[in-house]
């Protein structure tokens, strides 16, 4: 996701280490979205403005936990997080996926609490108010269910606008869903969003599961992630651990 935001897109822009990509990171982490945000958080190119919380991995109470001991293990305690909804536009109780990414969102490894604390403003107020303070500039990475844009659409009118662009983790193209046949777990897990946001106007960038599901992690992989070292390897390794397990048994999935 990281090298879709640093190189060059089809509008022939790009970030730079002197002119980085300034971008909002949606997310509820779960594991697939630490990779990512500790990635962002390394990546010279990008200037990350904060994290917003959504439900899906885990509840956004829970995201808002893994977000804040993200920004701590990078860091970047000055990074704000901004708590979003904490269920779909329609309300009801989310579908949340701590099957697949362990009871705290993390794999289970047992990570202390984070000292820090979420913002005051809600991740809708946060989204509109920097992407009116930089119109233009701001590129939102959304990595979960789409409440928390859909709520920035509604609140300021001209917030499709004036976001550079939204590059949006979601959707089953060319591909079969991973809740059923016909859907995907982020644009499920709150379509009337979904609605919204594709049809505001914004430039969206979006990233299907038939993109996602090209890529496996091997026992391999995960052995030289462990080996090799790097600032977080070891952490996004145990974390995998429990990610792994859970493919193999759901899927099938194993690739030594």
């Amino acid at each position: 996701m990281a090298s879709g935001l640093t190189g060059a897109d089809s509008n022939g822009v790009s970030g730079s280490r002197a002119n980085p990509e300034k971008l909002i990171i949606d997310t509820d982490p779960g594991i697939d979205d630490s990779m990512t945000i500790l990635m962002a958080f390394q990546t010279p190119e990008v200037e990350v403005l904060g994290l917003t919380t959504t439900f899906g991995n885990v509840s956004t109470e829970d995201a808002t936990r893994n977000s804040l001991l993200l920004c701590e293990i990078a860091g970047c305690q000055n990074v704000p997080v901004a708590e979003g909804s904490h269920e779909p536009l329609k309300g009801g109780i989310p579908r949340v996926a701590d099957f697949i990414h362990g009871s705290d969102g993390l794999g289970n490894i047992s990570l202390p609490h984070p000292t820090a604390k979420k913002i005051d403003k809600s991740a809708s107020e946060f989204l509109v108010e920097k992407v009116s303070e930089y119109p233009g500039e701001v590129s939102v990475l959304a990595l979960g269910p789409l409440t928390n844009l859909a709520l920035a659409i509604r609140r300021d009118s001209s917030f499709a606008r004036k976001v550079k662009r939204v590059v949006i983790l979601g959707g089953a193209f060319f591909a079969l869903g991973n809740v059923n046949p016909a859907a995907e777990a982020n644009i499920y897990g709150d379509p009337e969003a979904a609605d919204i946001v594709f049809t505001s106007g914004a430039n969206i960038v979006v990233v299907g599961i038939n993109i996602t599901t090209q890529v496996i992690l091997t026992d391999a992989d995960l052995l030289q992630l462990k080996s090799s070292g790097g600032k977080h390897a070891q952490l996004i390794s145990e974390m995998c651990n429990f990610y792994r397990d859970w493919h193999v048994k759901s899927d099938g999935v194993y690739v030594s």
